[in-house]
């Protein structure tokens, strides 16, 4: 493990994904946490990571970690599905700060959800084949049956903005009969992009089946620890309360990234500074 550092409750708060997909958990943790600072980080050069090696992953996952150290951050949400699934555990211990990624809190909360013990989970071809999801799961409770499914072609339609198509209807209806058809009462959304096709996923699935958005799960965790570790910035208790800094970095061309994420944060984003993430 590194050697333990002081850490400054006024720090930002780390978060890094494959691409822009993690501003679904960065927008949610702006919702719960707005005086805090924020320092996201895209990997947009590299993306997606999720038809990658397990190794590259890994890799991937300690260069963005060695970003994240560089800004000083005191606390670190992996918002990426396939670098929770396959490289959180294998690199955490070698980090001397808190770190979580958005497997454990989408599990969680799917556990608590479902009453028929039939629960779904659908994400990129990596984090499918994990299995990460069904382990937590089975780990509070192995009666529970886990039905998982890749589903590549939601992430190009909620970056290019086709969250209402028919064609987007066509496909989530193709793709979802397989949850419908093994009667799944609970869905995980175990892809960031996922959350921007909320309103097609339930329309196709019905009311019957609670949908998780694991970036909103995983805000919610983030605020529980750092208020448990009594790191929350001391600008939480000023009245009105400051709005955080948020800062967003990229590992290829802004501009795309400026556009998707408008997109992904309903707001203008033009603070987007680009890094050389092979240097790390």
């Amino acid at each position: 493990m590194n050697e333990s550092r002081n850490v400054v409750v006024e720090a930002p708060i780390g978060v890094f994904d494959s691409g822009v997909g993690g501003l679904t958990v960065a927008r949610e943790l702006f919702e719960i946490l707005p005086y805090e600072d924020v320092v996201y980080f895209g990997d947009v050069g590299r993306t997606p990571y999720g038809g990658r090696s397990k190794d590259i992953i890994i890799q991937f996952t300690q260069q963005d970690m060695a970003f994240m150290l560089e800004q000083k951050v005191k606390f670190v949400i992996c918002a990426c599905n396939s670098a929770s699934s396959v490289a959180l555990e294998e690199i955490k211990n070698d980090y001397d700060i808190d770190m979580i990624g958005v497997i454990e809190p989408g599990a969680a909360a799917a556990v608590k959800k479902t009453r028929n013990n039939r629960i779904g989970v659908i994400g990129t071809q990596a984090t499918v084949s994990s299995n990460a999801y069904a382990k937590i799961i089975h780990d509070v409770n192995p009666d529970i049956k886990v039905f998982s499914l890749a589903c590549p072609l939601f992430v190009p339609l909620a970056e290019e903005g086709y969250v209402e198509k028919k064609a987007t209807y066509m496909i989530a209806r193709d793709y979802l009969k397989t949850m419908q058809d093994v009667e799944v009462d609970t869905l995980i959304l175990g892809c960031t992009h996922y959350p921007l096709l909320k309103h097609v996923i339930s329309i196709v699935m019905g009311d019957e089946v609670t949908l998780i958005d694991s970036g909103e799960e995983t805000a919610r965790v983030a605020l529980r620890k750092l208020a448990d570790d009594n790191l929350l910035n001391p600008a939480s208790s000023q009245r009105p309360a400051r709005e955080g800094e948020r800062r967003f970095y990229v590992s290829d061309v802004p501009e795309k990234f400026s556009q998707v994420a408008t997109r992904f944060l309903g707001k203008p984003v033009d603070n987007i500074t680009r890094v050389d993430i092979s240097k790390y």
